[in-house]
């Protein structure tokens, strides 16, 4: 344990600056189902709803419906896909309380390798989308790169808590080349091998602007 205790100081004092940074806090809540149908030994489907709140709930961020067909191989260890995402964002106008809608439609490319070192698990993911915002075209790359740290000791017979980290850069192929990034550290339960729970701070920088938040999220994943 001494091991994975040094992991996680070093993941909260690397998190700890950009968080104190931040420019203002807010307390969101995640609600995410990830789905992967099996075609067959190497094709699945997948499918994803992701609905965002600024608040606990009901003071909606985003609701994102993504879909796609991907192929697996590297004995199950690395996915490419082609998918289809549609978005609504409900963005706040400067300064006020309100609102503004945005209609995206978008197309992807991905691929997906995970790394075992010792009981942790690494997870890359490296994106490319094509952006139909209302009546803008936007192209962006996207790079993931993610930390999973079960808390269980030898004796244990379940991985029930976790530790869960990951940084993702966002890049657009026009300028200004940076988008955004993101930053997160929380902790999360396996409630049975379909269902867990995370909560954690999640800091997303941009280019003139910083925010960080508290997240509660749900993973539901058949």
């Amino acid at each position: 344990m001494h091991k994975k205790t040094l992991v996680v100081l070093l993941i909260l004092g690397l998190m700890l600056p950009t968080l104190v940074q931040s420019q203002e806090s807010d307390f969101g809540n995640w609600l995410i189902y990830i789905g992967s149908k099996k075609i067959d030994q190497k094709w699945n489907l997948h499918h994803e709803v992701q609905y965002r709140n600024y608040n606990a709930i009901g003071d909606l961020e985003q609701l994102l419906l993504r879909t796609g067909l991907g192929y697996t191989f590297n004995e199950r260890k690395s996915n490419v896909l082609l998918g289809y995402g549609y978005i609504l964002s409900e963005n706040y106008i400067a300064n006020t309380d309100d609102k503004v809608s945005v209609n995206e439609h978008r197309i992807f490319q991905q691929f997906t390798t995970k790394q075992k070192i010792g009981t942790t698990t690494l997870n890359h993911r490296y994106r490319f989308e094509q952006r139909f915002v209302e009546s803008d075209f936007k192209m962006r790359f996207r790079y993931f790169l993610g930390i999973n740290i079960p808390l269980y000791s030898k004796e244990a017979t379940k991985k029930s808590y976790y530790i869960s980290a990951y940084n993702e850069i966002f890049l657009n192929t026009k300028s200004s080349i940076f988008d955004r990034n993101r930053l997160y550290g929380g902790l999360g339960y396996h409630i049975n091998k379909n269902i867990r729970l995370e909560a954690g701070y999640m800091n997303q920088f941009f280019e003139t602007t910083g925010r960080d938040q508290f997240n509660i999220m749900t993973f539901v994943n058949f």
